[in-house]
Order: structure tokens, then sequence, then C-alpha cells
């Protein structure tokens, strides 16, 4: 089944978006028989709504390049803290 871009109308805001070949592929691949009803930012909001609003970051020293990290937990001390970047090099070199 060959699938095009759409551009469909946000309920919450009315603003259009548009809904990706990519994303109808991934739709019919779940199983999800409705399209979005929102945009990506309305949907990302009613998530954060829906998950008791939003998360307490927290501010510390990457433990790998010693740049700023933002964190969405307390550090203890005792394990290593990285900057999203970081992070994603660690987890990298840990897949392979």
């Amino acid at each position: 089944m060959a699938f095009a871009d759409k551009t469909l109308n946000c309920r919450d805001c009315g603003q259009d978006f548009v809904f990706t070949a990519g994303e109808q592929e991934f739709y019919a691949s779940h199983g999800f028989q409705n399209e979005p009803s929102r945009c990506p930012e309305c949907r990302r909001a009613r998530r954060a709504a829906n998950a008791g609003g939003t998360r307490q970051m927290f501010e510390t020293v990457c433990s790998a390049c010693g740049g700023p990290a933002v964190v969405p937990f307390q550090p203890s001390g005792d394990k290593p803290v990285y900057c999203s970047e970081c992070f994603a090099l660690q987890r990298a070199n840990r897949s392979r």
C-alpha cells in the first residue's frame, strides 16, 4: 500500500500539520485505525499533562566531558551522570 503525506487539522490548536507517509506506515503496521487528531506539539503537551505535568529536572556536571548536564533525577554521586551527548555515545558504545 502506497502512502502519501496528508495535511490534517489539529482539534486542539486548529493548526494544520502533516501526517507523513512514514507515520501512516507506522500507524498501519501497529494496527491503528484512526489518524491523529492532534498535532505533534499538542500530543506532546497532552501526554505531559496526563503524566502528572512537568518533570523536575536537576542540573549537574557531566562525568565524561565536564560540561553542564540536566537530568530528570537527583544525582546521588555514586554513579556517573552524563550530558545528553555523552550519554548517547555511552549507549552507542554499549550496543557494539
